[in-house]
């Protein structure tokens, strides 16, 4: 598996399950958070890559509502809007 595909099953699994079945609508996953998480080292870039792609959001059933900057840094933010 390649490590986008393991990122994005992380966050679906982690982030964006729970919250579908909590029925919360918007979730946001910070990016450093998934990278600490997940013990990866000097990987950034691929945690941003993975969450901004359309492939993620077809995979959970989302709709990219916003990105919450700086550019591929531990603080970058990205919020969801959860679809049925």
């Amino acid at each position: 598996m390649k490590k986008a595909d393991m990122i994005r099953a992380f966050a679906k699994d982690h982030y964006i399950d729970p919250a579908r079945e909590k029925g919360e609508s918007i979730v946001s996953i910070k990016a450093g958070e998934v990278h600490s998480l997940m013990l990866l080292s000097q990987s950034l870039p691929a945690v941003c890559s993975a969450l901004e792609t359309d492939k993620f959001e077809t995979l959970c059933n989302l709709k990219r509502k916003e990105i919450i900057w700086p550019v591929m840094g531990s603080t970058t933010t990205f919020v969801y809007e959860i679809l049925d």
